[in-house]
């Protein structure tokens, strides 16, 4: 009874307060003291309830107190894995630090150093290598000089390839050690017009076979290559013959290129005339075409080509003259049987 009168005056207010102390004390009969708890450290939750002592326990303001065990904090909702930094040691080093000091101490060997350097100096010598190469067959100074054309020019010599028998002078012109562009002189060779030509060719080509209901992108794509890929093996041919009859000229691969494709010009007239006025039309036109440039041909590569002098066992120079000879005439010659194989097919 006592109890539950101690409890209806409500709840003590401090551990300190002597005054229901002394009341139970008169009273005679046993008494709890209730101990409030202590505020637990930040971040940390402890179990203390309060607890209930006896009066005869400890004696009088005991300062006694139960003590439960530390609940660590709630986790966060929003964390995804536990924070476990803690418990292991902190690593001495990375693996790449490792590999670093290996790195700089290789550098650091006079040996190696010697090894880059001499790596660096060979590879810079084999890039110069092969541009000096490259620009010795691919110069575009040198294309430049090939596509160096006017009107007045072109129209000269187209004339020129149909109807070269009145042309008289066919040397070409040099302006110290340099010859004249296309432009300054007729007799230059030129890649503009056989370019030109080419692709007209090729257009002409699409016109016939759409003509004959004979038209495919394979069928057109097969003709280019075609057309492409001979004027390719003349120019080889060309140049193994110059190098074999040991014949010593100017002409450079661009030349024989210019002068191979000057036949796509007399191509397109023998197309036109198949078209127009059928396989008579076509015949006539391959002859005149072909009889031109032959002789277009071979007054041309006569003044490109020098024999070399080389002395015989008797001390007198023998000249390659049969050879020059041989080699201009041969080119001269395949030249209405080229046109023939590139066209004969477009004409039915």
């Amino acid at each position: 009874g006592d109890v539950a009168a101690a409890g209806s005056q409500g709840p003590v207010r401090g551990a300190r307060s002597e005054r229901p102390a002394r009341e139970s004390a008169r009273a005679g009969g046993p008494q709890l003291i209730v101990i409030p708890t202590h505020k637990a450290p930040r971040g940390w939750a402890r179990a203390e309830p309060a607890m209930a002592y006896h009066q005869g326990y400890g004696g009088q303001g005991s300062k006694h107190r139960g003590r439960g065990p530390l609940v660590p904090p709630a986790p966060d909702p929003h964390q995804l894995f536990d924070d476990t930094s803690a418990g292991f040691p902190h690593a001495q080093g990375t693996p790449g630090s490792g590999i670093d000091m290996g790195f700089n101490t290789l550098l650091a060997d006079p040996m190696a150093n010697v090894a880059v350097a001499y790596g660096s100096s060979i590879a810079s010598q084999g890039k110069d290598i092969v541009h000096k190469e490259i620009h010795r067959f691919m110069s575009v100074n040198r294309l430049k000089y090939f596509f160096a054309v006017d009107t007045a020019y072109v129209t000269k010599k187209l004339a020129l390839l149909l109807f070269p028998y009145a042309h008289q002078n066919w040397e070409v012109r040099y302006s110290r050690d340099t010859p004249l562009t296309p432009r300054q002189d007729i007799n230059a060779p030129d890649l503009y017009i056989p370019s030109m030509a080419f692709i007209t060719y090729i257009l002409l080509a699409g016109i016939a076979l759409g003509l004959q209901q004979r038209f495919s992108p394979e069928v057109l794509g097969m003709c280019a290559s075609t057309a492409f890929v001979w004027v390719v093996i003349e120019v080889l041919a060309l140049l193994l013959s110059l190098y074999l009859v040991t014949v010593q000229s100017d002409l450079t691969a661009f030349d024989l290129l210019a002068y191979s494709g000057y036949k796509y010009v007399g191509m397109i007239l023998a197309v036109l005339g198949g078209l127009l006025f059928g396989s008579d039309g076509y015949y006539v036109a391959l002859a005149w075409t072909s009889c031109a440039l032959m002789y277009f041909l071979a007054r041309s590569l006569r003044m490109k080509l020098h024999p070399s002098l080389v002395p015989d066992g008797m001390g007198h120079p023998r000249g390659a003259g049969r050879g020059q000879t041989y080699v201009t005439l041969g080119a001269a010659a395949c030249q209405p049987l080229i046109v023939y194989w590139l066209t004969f097919h477009l004409v039915r």
